[in-house]
């Protein structure tokens, strides 16, 4: 590694480093002063309280992390072109594009950090935070999120108390579809078990409804109906599995009062767009907005070298709150087209991929164009 690298390395980490903790002790404090009555309530120590502030600030990973990216770097670039060192480098011959290369790299590294952040912890720290606030308090099941109890599949809409995910038993089923002819039908169980790949009910009974909406229900004779087995359901336990995923994922945010998507792993995603080909389109726009997104996410750190580095290597002698209020101009800008677009990438008005990765590609072009200007 060059001289160079070395030092241009070293006037960014220091940066970077102070920029992460300075973003994730302020996210701390407003999750603690947030969360201040659940805390006192569950009885958390001191260092559990900054364990409870760290688990659930990891719900903003993807945020903090290219902020403290874009912050660091007109830091340093802007105290280089204080110092008339961006300058003195080009005068020697180096462009600037060999001066962003070490930024570069870092970006890329940050990318892949981010990338398995978002993979592998951020998807579990609610959970973390859950536990932490019930170790001393326990709370009574009227305040617990409501369980997991309706399944919609391409032809049949299934509703039930409870289901067990390891045994495949499902207590009080009640399974609609509707028939050719407009009507439709109620199938009703005491309880029901996958087995071989059939459901089994047991003490069915069924009923149909007319298309009439004043002619009333009509109970459907069943042979052998204490014990039947139904192949036609052919809707499977891994489909389940995996809507029940989804489902906590989701009302996991919700309960911790996330208003953003949630953050579902990309295998999950990927599983249950397998087991579901046929979604209604507008879940299918929400749950592919969010698998491109998570994709784009980690591009984000590039993004932000390509546009910091023109933006924050220009010559001239400035102040450092030049780099500030211009970091708080493009996380505004960047911000704001990104929920813009990941909105209209859910309502289905653009494509899912063009919704994750169009902020990516406009301030990646933006800062290319202007690289090629920067004199």
């Amino acid at each position: 590694m060059r001289l160079l690298d070395r030092y241009l390395f070293r006037e960014l980490l220091t940066p970077l480093v102070i920029c992460l903790a300075g973003i994730e002790i302020f996210i701390s404090f407003f999750i603690v002063f947030g969360d201040a009555d659940k805390i006192q309530e569950a009885k958390l120590h001191i260092w559990e309280t900054v364990e409870y502030a760290g688990a659930s600030s990891m719900s903003y990973i993807s945020v903090v992390l290219p902020v403290a990216l874009l912050l660091a770097l007109l830091w340093a670039l802007t105290e280089q072109a204080r110092h008339n060192e961006i300058t003195a480098m080009r005068a020697a011959g180096i462009s600037l594009w060999r001066v962003g290369l070490p930024y570069l790299v870092v970006g890329l590294a940050t990318g892949a950090a981010l990338f398995a952040l978002n993979e592998f912890i951020a998807p579990h720290s609610m959970n973390w935070a859950d536990r932490l606030l019930n170790r001393y308090v326990h709370t009574s099941d009227d305040n617990t999120p409501a369980k997991f109890q309706d399944f919609a599949s391409r032809h049949r809409q299934w509703h039930f108390k409870s289901y067990n995910v390891a045994t495949t038993e499902m207590l009080e089923p009640e399974v609609t579809w509707k028939l050719p002819d407009g009507s439709s039908c109620q199938f009703n169980a005491a309880r029901a078990i996958n087995t071989n790949g059939v459901w089994t009910f047991f003490n069915a009974t069924e009923v149909f409804f007319p298309t009439n909406a004043y002619a009333p229900p009509v109970p459907v004779a069943l042979t052998n109906a204490a014990v039947l087995t139904m192949p036609q359901f052919d809707e499977t336990p891994a489909q389940i599995r995996s809507e029940i995923k989804i489902d906590g994922y989701l009302n996991k945010y919700q309960n911790h009062g996330v208003s953003r998507i949630a953050e579902i792993p990309l295998a999950v995603i990927v599983n249950y767009l397998r087991l579901h080909p046929d979604l209604p389109p507008a879940t299918a726009s929400e749950l592919l907005t969010q698998f491109y997104g998570r994709l784009a996410a980690p591009w984000t750190c590039v993004a932000v070298v390509l546009i910091a580095i023109p933006f924050g290597a220009t010559t001239g002698r400035r102040n450092l709150f030049f780099g500030v209020a211009g970091s708080i101009f493009i996380c505004f800008t960047f911000f704001v087209l990104q929920s813009v677009s990941l909105a209209f990438g859910s309502g289905g008005e653009l494509p899912a991929w063009l919704a994750a990765w169009l902020p990516n590609i406009f301030f990646a072009a933006t800062g290319l164009f202007l690289m090629t200007r920067v004199r």
